[in-house]
């Protein structure tokens, strides 16, 4: 499948196709072109009369951990709007499974919310750092209250800590945590579970389901980014300094810290 992105590797196995994000130009970040090959694959697959299961996994030990930060420290206001993977996940009557191998944050906690089933490895940890980024994140704050109530979705957002597998797994960010060595195991199995339900079936449920979850429209997405709060986290970031509304802000590198 040309996915025009060297930073996703799709192959077929059997009846499901497995897409690693794995992008060597920039490690543990997607980049726009990776968002919408995302989207696209999504739709190449379902279209697809050989293949009824996606999978989709990280490398190393990083599932999806976001866009790139650097991406955004150039002046934005005429930057166009990504195609982003969520409102086709949102809709699809695709199986997709979310084999979350490691550090998730940011948009892969979005997918894996999203997914029919998300299963992580017991390494895995998780994280939603946008705040931090001066980014409001609408795909966040309109997922987490619905799935895991607003007194949680608050905590963990607005303090932007981050937490195991084990935690997210009860406030029910994901379905199912495995040992690592044992997630592609778990995953086959779970692809083999879907099949059995019928496909109509498992799609109308879907779509009921998500009716609890507001479908977040691209530009809101684009329009969190370029706001001059968000410039300046970005370039924050990028100089590896504190932003300006932190407390820790002093202008030296002594204040660094990970977003």
């Amino acid at each position: 499948m040309d996915l025009s992105s060297t930073g996703l590797r799709v192959e077929r196995r059997g009846r499901t196709a497995w897409c690693t994000v794995d992008n060597p130009d920039l490690p543990h970040t997607m980049s726009d072109a990776m968002y919408t090959g995302l989207a696209r694959l999504i739709e190449t697959v379902e279209a697809d009369p050989d293949l009824d299961v996606l999978v989709v996994t990280g490398s190393g030990d990083v599932f999806i951990a976001g866009g790139d930060p650097s991406a955004h420290t150039e002046d934005g206001a005429d930057a166009q709007d990504v195609e982003l993977p969520f409102p086709v996940l949102h809709r699809t009557g695709l199986a997709v499974i979310a084999a979350i191998n490691g550090h998730c944050q940011a948009s892969g906690v979005w997918f894996a919310v999203l997914a029919d089933v998300a299963v992580a490895s017991d390494r895995a940890r998780f994280r939603l750092p946008e705040l931090r980024l001066g980014v409001a994140a609408p795909w966040s704050s309109a997922i987490l209250p619905a799935v895991v109530g607003l007194a949680r979705a608050k905590e963990i957002a607005l303090t932007a800590r981050s937490f195991s597998a084990s935690e997210a797994l009860s406030m029910g960010l994901i379905g199912r945590v495995v040992p690592h060595e044992d997630l592609e195991a778990a995953v086959e199995s779970i692809a083999a579970e879907l099949r059995e339900a019928g496909p109509a079936a498992r799609s109308t449920w879907k779509q009921a389901a998500h009716q609890r979850i507001p479908c977040v429209d691209d530009r809101s997405v684009g329009d969190s980014v370029r706001t001059a709060e968000a410039h300046e986290g970005f370039t924050a970031y990028a100089q590896r300094r504190p932003p300006i509304w932190s407390p820790r802000h002093t202008g030296g590198e002594s204040a660094q810290r990970d977003v």
